[in-house]
């Protein structure tokens, strides 16, 4: 008896259909393993904020912070940056130019020069829209009283 070299055994077909079960089960793993990690990956400067009333605005996405220390050190994001080059430093980031605005979240400790400096420099390198990050006056205490 002989076989042709096409066909297999008798009364079995060919599988044209992909099984997709391995791929779910990997990327469901993955999502997890992103969701667990992206709150640690979160982490940011310690700035002591001035305290305001204002309603928060409601961002659709995230935003480039732009945050200066008690010490006057400057971080783009996370990265810090010397007051010299962050003109620069904000002309380059793709980011910040596709969205002409970025967040300040200064200490409120700072000399209002630095503070100026700063928003000047965002303001030379294109930024039109400069939004200040403060922490919201709690009910029970009054406006400029230390924090708990």
């Amino acid at each position: 008896m002989a076989m042709s070299a096409g066909k297999g055994a008798p009364g079995r077909t060919t599988m044209s259909e992909i099984n997709v079960t391995p791929m779910v089960d990997v990327m469901l793993v993955l999502l997890i393993i992103f969701m667990v990690t992206a709150p640690l990956i979160q982490k940011g400067v310690k700035v002591d904020l001035p305290e305001a009333k204002a309603s928060p605005v409601e961002a659709s996405e995230k935003k480039l912070v732009l945050s200066v220390d008690a010490k006057q050190r400057v971080f783009l994001g996370e990265v810090e940056v010397s007051i010299d080059e962050l003109e620069d430093k904000l002309r380059t980031n793709a980011k910040a130019q596709a969205d002409k605005e970025i967040y300040l979240h200064a200490d409120k400790a700072l000399p209002y020069g630095v503070v100026v400096e700063v928003m000047a420099a965002a303001q030379r390198a294109g930024i039109g829209n400069l939004g200040m990050i403060t922490d919201p006056v709690s009910p029970g205490r009054k406006k400029g009283a230390p924090a708990r």
